[in-house]
């Protein structure tokens, strides 16, 4: 029975079995996928009437003169992490120069990932910009299935396929422990970000390793895995002194947990840098205005914006162009925290 409301990819996939990213390789000619599959899509959209737009069906070269900045966060964390702003900001700055338009898009459920698929299959942007990217994140395989240019701020793994461009974390990471390591800390604390995101891996390997460096064995007591938020640096910090009540210093991987830690250990009546020297990460921003400043690793993530925007520009008026990796450096900024 009809619904009244005209058929899409999603509908499609149903009657024919098989995933969306499927039907949007049949509408685009792409090789990849079998005849069987192919039979079952072209019987569901002859059987559903349905009818994708114009570029959908084939018209590929022509231009939207439009690009998707797709963050796959919350508006709250969207809102109080600024590296988001800062890489909006690059963006902005990489096609001033350009016609192109910015659409920012916020993928935080199933229905906002299927309006997302609907998009970019029907080709109403020229290619998407993917920031804030998780290991098993669908939305880089499903991009490159559709043969949409796109480009990652960051990157899954050091084997990422698509073009990206992203900070030197290791090498960030490792200064800020060195750092405190020259500044006579024993215990020495980690607060790493998710490790689903490569970002919360490399920072915590670069902890490991200055460690290791030093012949201080970097203990998994001294490891507390959080999110970037700021109460989740409390709840680490929390943890941490539960587990090691005298560490006496934390690398923390992110400058909104560290403003978190640095609360909550104003509210414990703890010195800094007497007692625990703190360290972040981003150089944001909030590094400036905590009590006491914030000794952190800089990134430039302005660059970051700006650079992924000129790359994005660069595969679309060259489709074919080989990807590309591009590592911008760190810098240990030493503030009163330390």
């Amino acid at each position: 029975m009809s619904t009244g409301r005209p058929p899409t990819i999603k509908t499609v996939a149903a009657r024919a079995g098989v995933g969306r990213t499927t039907v949007s390789r049949v509408l685009n000619g792409s090789p990849l996928v079998s005849d069987k599959a192919k039979a079952a899509v072209e019987a569901a959209i002859a059987e559903l009437n349905f009818v994708p737009s114009s570029v959908a069906r084939g018209l590929v070269t022509r231009r939207t003169n439009s690009i998707a900045l797709v963050i796959p966060e919350s508006e709250s964390r969207l809102g109080a992490e600024p590296y988001f702003s800062a890489v909006i900001r690059g963006v902005s700055t990489g096609l001033a120069a350009t016609q192109t338009q910015l659409q920012l898009v916020l993928v935080r459920d199933k229905s906002e990932l299927d309006l997302l698929t609907e998009t970019v299959t029907a080709r109403r942007v020229d290619g998407v910009l993917l920031v804030s990217v998780h290991r098993d994140d669908p939305l880089p395989d499903l991009l490159e299935a559709l043969g949409l240019p796109t480009v990652l701020a960051g990157r899954r793994s050091d084997t990422e396929p698509l073009s990206h461009a992203h900070s030197d974390n290791l090498g960030g990471a490792v200064a800020a422990v060195r750092h405190l390591l020259e500044r006579g800390r024993e215990r020495i604390a980690t607060i790493t970000g998710p490790l689903d995101m490569e970002v919360g891996r490399v920072r915590l390997q670069g902890w490991r390793e200055a460690l290791t460096e030093a012949g201080r064995p970097p203990g998994e007591e001294l490891v507390a895995v959080a999110d970037f938020t700021e109460e989740g640096g409390r709840r680490a910090l929390v943890e941490l002194l539960n587990q090691v009540p005298d560490l006496d210093a934390v690398f923390v991987a992110s400058d909104v947990m560290a403003a978190g830690v640095l609360l909550e250990l104003r509210a414990r009546g703890k010195r800094v840098p007497e007692d625990i020297a703190v360290v972040g990460f981003d150089d944001s921003l909030i590094a400036r205005h905590t009590n006491p400043p914030l000794t952190s690793v800089r990134q430039p993530v302005e660059q970051i914006g700006s650079t992924i925007a000129e790359m994005l520009l660069e595969e679309i008026a060259a489709p074919g162009t080989p990807r590309r990796c591009v590592l911008l450096p760190t810098e240990l900024v030493v503030r009163e925290s330390s």
